[in-house]
């Protein structure tokens, strides 16, 4: 039986999925080599001598039910933004956002393990081993998030070529063109100035405490306010965390067509012209590459090993 460390080593070698290195580690009593060869003679190890590359690139992308009630983002990754434009990659990227938003998979391991909607002798997984021997170029399918409702309204926005994704659902009990165009705004809303809540109910409550310690020690440090008695500090305190709150929270922030008003005074005056109440439920922001790490390219020094190997 493969131990876990086992079907790592050989998914790092090769690529394939994870339950493919399993039934090949198992087939050949964990010969790694002959694991290897085991996954190259189905197909499923073309990609080995890209697994180990960086792929911080690639683009966001979105599926949408016509009916505004189901939908999905999802990030994949490549090495390089070229590929991230190339029509195959878009094709492919854009199936899988389809199918992620008609899945009913809990994680992003559930979800690899499905069949391929678009060909069934494939999982997900296995299909984006296929697809990287075909692009030529690492990738990885990153994260996804779905969003299905009831009675309320989802819509999603890809900004600039799909660096940047948004899903957000409102509750409404009507959907019309004001409707959609509300969805539409708030949605580029996220995308330009990315709030992480929201509402101030929603910030975790350790959140809170690590801000108001960093205001706190910021007056410490200030000889202007080391002498104001105690309530007057406290006061400021709450004043530098209400005008952060503000930036970082979605209905108080003001809204980018009109900063006359907040995005939620926005949301009401819709709700208001179509006479129901509409609330933004919730919402994901999605930048891609956001938190990896980065290829470092140094032609100078590329140049160097291409001269040296000569």
């Amino acid at each position: 039986m493969a131990t876990a460390a086992e079907v790592k080593q050989l998914r790092d070698m090769t690529g394939a999925g994870m339950m493919d290195c399993k039934k090949a580690l198992d087939a050949t009593n964990g010969n790694m080599d002959e694991a290897v060869e085991f996954l190259r003679k189905k197909g499923l190890a073309a990609s080995q001598k890209k697994a180990g590359r960086i792929a911080a690139e690639g683009a966001c992308v979105a599926f949408e039910a016509a009916d505004g009630k189901r939908a999905a983002i999802v990030e994949i990754n490549s090495e390089t933004d070229f590929v991230a434009r190339n029509e195959k990659f878009l094709n492919y990227a854009n199936a899988v956002a389809k199918q992620a938003a008609e899945s009913n998979a809990a994680d992003l391991d559930a979800f690899f393990k499905e069949t391929w909607a678009l060909d069934p002798q494939f999982t997900v997984e296995q299909q984006l081993s296929q697809m990287i021997s075909v692009i030529g170029e690492n990738m990885h399918i990153r994260r996804f998030e779905r969003y299905t409702t009831e009675t309320g309204y989802v819509h999603t926005y890809i900004h600039t070529a799909g660096r940047v994704g948004v899903i957000v659902e409102l509750e409404t009990s009507v959907i019309n063109d004001q409707v959609k165009e509300c969805a539409h705004s708030v949605a580029l809303q996220i995308a330009a100035l990315k709030p992480k809540y929201l509402d101030e109910n929603s910030i975790p409550e350790d959140y809170k405490k690590h801000e108001e310690e960093i205001a706190l020690e910021q007056i410490k440090n200030d000889p202007k306010m080391a002498n104001k008695p105690e309530n007057i500090l406290a006061n400021i305190i709450k004043g530098k965390l209400k005008a952060e709150f503000k930036e970082i929270c979605l209905v108080d922030q003001p809204f980018v067509k009109d900063d006359k008003q907040s995005v939620g005074q926005y949301v009401q005056s819709v709700a208001k012209a179509v006479g129901s109440p509409i609330a933004i439920k919730r919402f994901e922001r999605y930048e891609t590459g956001e938190g990896l790490e980065k290829k470092s390219e140094n032609f100078a020094e590329e140049v160097a090993k291409q001269m040296g190997a000569q």
